[in-house]
């Protein structure tokens, strides 16, 4: 449906990017019947050190964003938890690309997929790294979020386009719009971008 949706915005993208690793097996399907090819967007939140589920930030391999809360927090704590998210990030894009290609975001139209967003303010940074990176357009392709955050997201200057299937009332959690919210492992993962990557290859 996601893919549809894109589809018949008539729109000439040219990359897929997932956030892994609930977004990938969402991004392969786009991927494959738009006919174009697909990657990885690694990014991270930075939890605070009070509540690990708040993000103050996030990282990428190349960039930081800090949101405006992260004033309370200690310039060590967020240091430390830098240094160590980046190793992560680091040691997870050197598991997904050792087969699968690493494709350019700059001048890029990209579609940004994921299997959902709640408040939206790690999908923002990830977005504003993105950005960053050079993209030209990036649509958000998601198929289930709040209404609240669709309006957040779609005030971003950096954002061209917001594709969302369902926007529920009331919005407790995503996993409560899947018959299947199981775990996407590293593995499976890597899978799929191998894949992915075989299919984009036969002409």
């Amino acid at each position: 449906m996601l893919a549809h949706e894109l589809y018949s915005s008539k729109n000439n993208f040219d990359l897929v990017l997932a956030i892994p690793r609930g977004g990938l097996p969402l991004g392969a399907i786009i991927a494959k019947q738009l006919h174009l090819p697909l990657d990885v967007v690694l990014t991270k939140k930075i939890g605070s050190r009070y509540n690990k589920e708040y993000a103050i930030g996030a990282l990428s391999l190349t960039g930081r964003i800090l949101e405006s809360e992260s004033g309370f927090e200690e310039t060590e704590y967020i240091e430390s938890e830098t240094k160590r998210i980046r190793k992560l990030l680091e040691e997870r894009d050197r598991k997904y690309h050792k087969t699968a290609s690493r494709h350019e975001v700059k001048d890029k139209k990209v579609i940004l997929v994921d299997d959902g967003i709640a408040t939206g303010n790690t999908m923002l940074a990830t977005v504003d790294l993105i950005h960053r990176a050079g993209a030209s357009q990036i649509t958000l392709a998601i198929p289930v979020a709040p209404s609240s955050t669709i309006d957040k997201l779609s005030s971003s200057s950096h954002i061209d386009k917001v594709v969302c299937l369902y926007e529920p009332k009331p919005f407790y959690a995503i996993g409560e719009f899947y018959k299947d919210f199981s775990p996407v492992s590293d593995e499976e993962a890597i899978t799929i971008l191998e894949k992915a990557g075989f299919m984009s290859s036969i002409p």
